[in-house]
């Protein structure tokens, strides 16, 4: 279980092909507080550490996690939002997220709004029910809020807000060599656990 508030961001170092994709990561993240067996959310997904040493830790990504999530995510040198798995006690700052992505989005346009960004998103047909004004979504990970919603031919067309430091936290910002999000990127979207029930629900009355 996760918050959507990000707390580093990790740069793919090293891509090996085995049965399944094992992926090493480094990051500022202290590797003697990391278990094997600990989930870290990558960009959104859900991951589970199976190797460690220094400052990197290793994650297998399966077919099926690659098939259902934003693929230049898991190559060499891409750089990924990383959050810890949340612990008892702790803040919550963002929204429940899970790390279990719902679908595969698309930024089809970036404004500035005073000192922030304004990001249009295009999500799928599958999530459109699940995206609603000033609701939270996840967004490679970052627990955002939604600002307005648009139903189109084949899916949902939404908006959210970065401010600054959001930006400069994440990887939609730009830091020294390292682009930010840009027009034409896939994104990985979560919906809201507490919209997933509600759909759930209402699907099963409606066959009564």
């Amino acid at each position: 279980m996760f918050t959507g508030i990000i707390t580093d961001i990790g740069t793919v170092t090293r891509v090996e092909q085995r049965g399944d994709l094992r992926l090493w990561i480094s990051s500022r993240y202290d590797s003697d507080g990391i278990d094997i067996g600990a989930s870290i959310a990558c960009s959104g997904v859900c991951l589970t550490v199976v190797e460690k040493r220094d400052d990197q830790f290793a994650v297998d990504i399966s077919a099926e996690t690659i098939a259902r999530t934003a693929r230049h995510r898991w190559q060499q040198g891409a750089r990924v939002n990383l959050e810890r798995a949340l612990k008892l006690g702790d803040e919550l700052g963002g929204h429940i997220v899970t790390g279990h992505v719902d679908a595969v989005g698309k930024i089809v346009g970036i404004e500035p709004v005073g000192d922030s960004r304004e990001f249009r998103i295009d999500g799928p047909a599958s999530v459109a029910a699940f995206i609603a004004p000033k609701g939270s979504v996840c967004l490679d990970g970052a627990s955002l809020t939604v600002n307005e919603v648009e139903d189109v031919a084949d899916g949902v067309r939404f908006s959210i807000n970065l401010i600054p430091h959001s930006a400069e936290q994440t990887t939609f910002g730009s830091q020294n060599e390292h682009r930010g999000a840009q027009v034409g990127d896939d994104i990985n979207i979560e919906i809201d656990t507490l919209a997933r029930y509600l759909g759930r629900m209402k699907q099963v009355m409606e066959k009564r």
